[in-house]
């Protein structure tokens, strides 16, 4: 009796253990993934996963970013606040597809960008200032346009490449394809 209650709290902490690994493996492979997809995507119930993932914070296994308290973001510890931002910022696929279509063209002025993305002129105003404020874009005022340059082009780049498994989508696969040829 007593060996069968060990047995099954040996079992409870591993099935407890492998519930975290999931769950990290997870966070592990999209960095900034949010809370829904992580519930899609573990199969958990609500409070089960939110508990690992309090778990997993005192652990100081992942890292929350809970931007203006609205969106709430999972990340493993090693990656940094500066990229987490702009991981952040390209969950959005709108978003993202804005600052490579800036990035490939070096500046670009805004309505280059709303023929490029198909978009309302308002929805494209939207994503340029998330862009913006989140440090990874600059706007140049010019005598009839706005200009708009992507910062820190080398490090945009080098983060697209490095999570570019955890964006899936094909604006990513031909950007980080055709920096590969250069």
């Amino acid at each position: 009796m007593i060996l069968y209650r060990q047995e099954e709290i040996i079992a409870r902490n591993i099935d407890k253990h492998d519930t975290k690994r999931n769950i990290l493996e997870h966070i592990y492979k999209t960095p900034g993934i949010r809370y829904k997809e992580l519930l899609r995507l573990t199969r958990l119930k609500n409070g089960v996963l939110s508990y690992h993932l309090t778990i997993l914070e005192r652990l100081n296994k992942i890292r929350i970013d809970r931007h203006n308290n609205r969106v709430t973001r999972y990340y493993v510890v090693n990656i940094s606040k500066e990229e987490s931002d702009i991981i952040g910022c390209f969950r959005n696929k709108v978003t993202r597809k804005i600052a490579i279509f800036i990035l490939q063209h070096d500046s670009c002025i805004f309505n280059e960008i709303v023929d490029y993305t198909n978009k309302a002129p308002s929805t494209v105003s939207w994503h340029l200032k998330r862009l913006k404020d989140a440090g990874i874009i600059s706007i140049i005022s010019g005598e009839k346009h706005q200009l708009y340059r992507v910062i820190d082009g080398e490090g945009v780049a080098n983060i697209l490449y490095k999570y570019k498994e955890s964006f899936v989508d094909k604006v990513v696969n031909n950007y980080t394809e055709m920096m590969k040829e250069l």
